[in-house]
C-alpha cells in the first residue's frame, strides 16, 4: 500500500482553514503546525504582561495585541501568533480581513520547556526579518527572568536582561517600563531546597 505525499498548502489555503478553525496554527513553506495549550504560569504572566502595558500606552498612538493576533513574517513566510503584539502608528495587515499583521514594533513571548530553545533561536532568526520591529522579549516563566533584544540603528540587537524584584526594563519601542515585582507578582515559584 502507497501513500499519496501531501501536497504543500499555500498561504491562502492555510488562511482559509485557519479563520475557520478552533484551535490556532502556525503555518511555514506549507505545513501547518497546531499550537499547544498553556500552563496556568503562561497564562498568568500573557495577562499581567499586557494588563502593564495597557496602563501606559493609554495616550499613546500604539495598539497591543494578546495571544490571539496572527503575525506575518513576510520575508521568510512564518505565520505566528507570539503571545504579546504591540505596533505603533498604522497597524498594517496581509489583507482586508485585518487578522494578520505586518509591522508589529514589539514581540513577546513567554518560554516554556516545549518552546524556549525556537523562540530564543529559529523563532527568532525570522522575527529579525521585520523590518518594522524594534523590541523582542522573552519573559521565563519558571523563574524571575526576562530577556530584552532592542534593535540598533545598525540593524544589530543588544540585549538588556532583569532577574531580580527590583529590576525594571525600559521598552522603549512602546514607551512603557516593565517592573518586575509586578510582572510576576501572581507567580510563586517553588523554593530551593538545600
Amino acid at each position: 500500500m502507497s501513500t499519496q505525499p501531501k501536497s504543500p498548502l499555500t498561504p491562502e489555503q492555510y488562511l482559509e482553514i485557519e479563520r475557520k478553525a478552533e484551535y490556532k496554527s502556525e503555518y511555514l513553506a506549507g505545513e501547518m503546525f497546531a499550537m499547544s495549550g498553556a500552563s496556568r504560569e503562561h497564562n498568568v504572566l500573557v495577562w499581567t504582561l499586557a494588563s502593564i502595558l495597557f496602563e501606559q500606552l493609554h495616550d499613546r498612538q500604539c495598539e497591543l495585541y494578546p495571544g490571539d493576533m496572527r503575525v506575518l513574517v513576510a520575508p521568510t513566510g512564518l505565520y505566528t501568533y507570539p503571545n504579546i503584539v504591540g505596533v505603533c502608528g498604522i497597524p498594517r495587515f496581509r489583507d482586508g480581513h485585518a487578522d494578520t499583521l505586518i509591522n508589529p514594533t514589539f514581540l513577546a513571548e513567554i518560554l516554556s520547556p516545549s518552546t524556549e530553545a525556537y523562540d530564543r533561536g529559529r523563532k527568532f532568526e525570522h522575527y529579525r526579518q521585520i523590518e518594522s520591529l524594534q523590541e523582542y522579549l522573552l519573559v521565563a516563566q519558571d523563574r524571575m527572568h526576562a530577556d530584552l533584544f532592542l534593535r540598533r540603528s545598525d540593524s544589530n540587537w543588544i540585549l538588556a536582561q532583569a532577574d531580580r524584584p527590583d529590576d525594571a526594563l525600559r521598552l522603549r519601542s512602546l514607551g512603557c517600563e516593565l517592573p518586575m515585582a509586578r510582572l510576576y507578582q501572581k507567580i510563586d515559584f517553588p523554593s530551593a531546597t538545600s
